[in-house]
């Protein structure tokens, strides 16, 4: 699968486990952090965009998912990963 944006495939490059990885829960999570600061931003210029705003809170909701997996899963990749995208927990 070929990834047009540039942004999210040096995320995936960076986060995936082998070569053919793009939807592990550490990429997941990654790739959404990312929409997530984009919206963040958007959002404080047009902040009556509440379509966005609906958007960015369904994102913060798989993200959360995501990471209660990851935790349960492996707690200590799990603390690496929040440490290293600057997420609070």
């Amino acid at each position: 699968m070929a990834v047009t944006n540039p942004r999210k495939a040096a995320i995936i490059e960076k986060h995936r486990k082998s070569e053919s990885d793009t939807g592990s829960a550490p990429v997941q999570i990654a790739v959404l952090t990312d929409r997530i600061v984009h919206l963040t931003e958007h959002l404080k210029t047009f902040s009556k965009d509440h379509a966005t705003r609906r958007g960015l809170l369904r994102l913060v909701g798989r993200r959360s998912a995501l990471l209660r997996y990851q935790a349960k899963k492996n707690p200590s990749a799990y603390r690496e990963l929040i440490k290293e995208l600057g997420i609070r927990r």
